[in-house]
């Protein structure tokens, strides 16, 4: 079967995005399409050019006999402040407040849209870092995570606060909950990591960041190194100092007001991260 070039086009923009930050051969489309390596550099070319102007992301090339091209998910600045702004209208909604001054966010997380828009916003902050595995905690951060994994197409691994008999053999450490100050147990299956391997941590909320700060030291027990922090929303503490000093957020919690029913946001430190780097 010969391809025609708007076929090849649609089919390998196709490939690219459903295997992001991964290096795929020239060699592999030159077969797959029987054309020869300059249509596919062409082509290539062509979609490079589509996917920086319309925002999409990066379609790196690597010479040399062993390389070939690498998409990596991008955003734009203007996309990434559309979707925190659209995060602080819908947790700015009155109803969402719950008894003890907390929200209500699982449609969000539940929300396939925009946790996939979320994902590629953090994937975006991350892209030029090596990532092996994103972490999280059960159960609210599993979207996020997930999201996330997706677009840098690395796995993810679930801490859980008990063991379950599915999991095989385990490691668990204490930590303090940096809002409660109570001890709590982080508990992850020994298969589920490599010593070595670089981690992303995240989750939906950030009170002081004990949890973060708890899979940090259960990071130290697989003998990996954390590669960055993520949360969606982060509350702000006058009196307390957070637990974790270098993260991403998209949204910063200032106060509630149960009385009034006010809920006070404000875009989180996404862009200032952005600019240290």
């Amino acid at each position: 079967m010969k391809w025609k070039r708007s076929e090849r086009l649609v089919d390998m923009t196709y490939y690219l995005l459903e295997h992001p930050h991964q290096l795929i051969p020239l060699t592999y489309f030159s077969d797959l399409y029987q054309s020869a390596k300059s249509s596919i550099s062409e082509d290539l070319t062509i979609v490079k050019e589509t996917f920086e102007e319309k925002g999409i992301g990066l379609l790196m090339t690597v010479p040399g006999a062993a390389g070939g091209v690498k998409y990596i998910p991008k955003m734009s600045d203007q996309e990434v402040k559309g979707i925190i702004q659209e995060l602080i209208k819908e947790l700015g909604q009155s109803d969402r407040l719950l008894p003890g001054g907390y929200l209500f966010m699982t449609d969000l997380l539940g929300n396939p849209d925009l946790m996939n828009r979320v994902g590629k916003v953090f994937a975006s902050a991350f892209a030029e870092k090596q990532i092996d595995v994103i972490m999280t905690v059960a159960t609210k951060g599993i979207s996020i995570a997930h999201a996330i994994a997706r677009h840098l197409n690395v796995p993810v691994v679930v801490v859980r606060r008990d063991s379950k008999v599915t999991e095989g053999s385990t490691v668990s450490i204490n930590y303090v909950s940096g809002s409660s100050r109570r001890i709590q147990t982080m508990v992850l299956s020994k298969r589920s990591m490599k010593s070595g391997q670089r981690v992303l941590i995240t989750d939906d909320f950030m009170k002081v960041g004990g949890t973060m700060n708890g899979m940090k030291n259960l990071l130290e027990e697989f003998e990996c190194e954390l590669a960055g922090v993520a949360v969606l929303v982060e509350a702000e503490h006058a009196d307390e100092k957070t637990l974790v000093d270098d993260y991403y957020s998209l949204v910063k919690l200032h106060e509630v007001n149960e009385k009034d029913r006010t809920i006070e946001l404000s875009e989180g430190n996404y862009f200032s991260k952005e600019r240290e780097l």
